[in-house]
């Protein structure tokens, strides 16, 4: 089975120097956490899809900066692949609240983690550290899905 290619954007939002991470499963079935973001609209610019799913899953209004990595992931025995490009991002407005509500049901936890911190927490990509904390713009190849 074999679906097409899905895109999605992220944002790497660093606040007193700590990541925002979100979890990455529905109702919390898993501890795997990620950045903010979700799957792109058609005809709608990537910046204005980071925008909009970012603030469904912070209620945080950000500006978008330059992109700064690709990353492929896959489930081969479901048949998906999913290409997100990640943008750094930073604060307008709003405070991060824990009691926030994603109107898709996706994202109940948000995390502001120091780089330390993050070394001990299960998260996708594997690069997120040297992404999050470096410059340049980084390619992550294809990696398995965890759950």
């Amino acid at each position: 089975m074999s679906r097409p290619v899905r895109l999605a954007v992220r944002g790497l939002l660093l606040i007193e120097n700590r990541l925002l991470l979100v979890n990455a499963w529905p109702g919390g079935t898993s501890n795997l956490l990620c950045a903010p973001g979700g799957g792109v609209e058609p005809h709608t610019s990537l910046p204005d899809n980071l925008i909009r799913e970012f603030h469904e899953e912070t209620g945080l209004e950000i500006a978008v900066g330059a992109p700064c990595l690709v990353n492929e992931f896959h489930d081969e025995p479901r048949g998906f692949h999913q290409v997100d490009v990640y943008f750094r991002v930073a604060l307008i407005s709003g405070t991060l609240m824990q009691d926030w509500i994603d109107p898709e049901g996706v994202v109940t936890e948000r995390h502001l983690v120091t780089r330390g911190e993050l070394a001990g927490l299960r998260v996708k990509p594997d690069s997120l550290a040297e992404i999050a904390w470096g410059d340049g713009i980084f390619y992550d190849p294809l990696e398995p899905i965890l759950r």
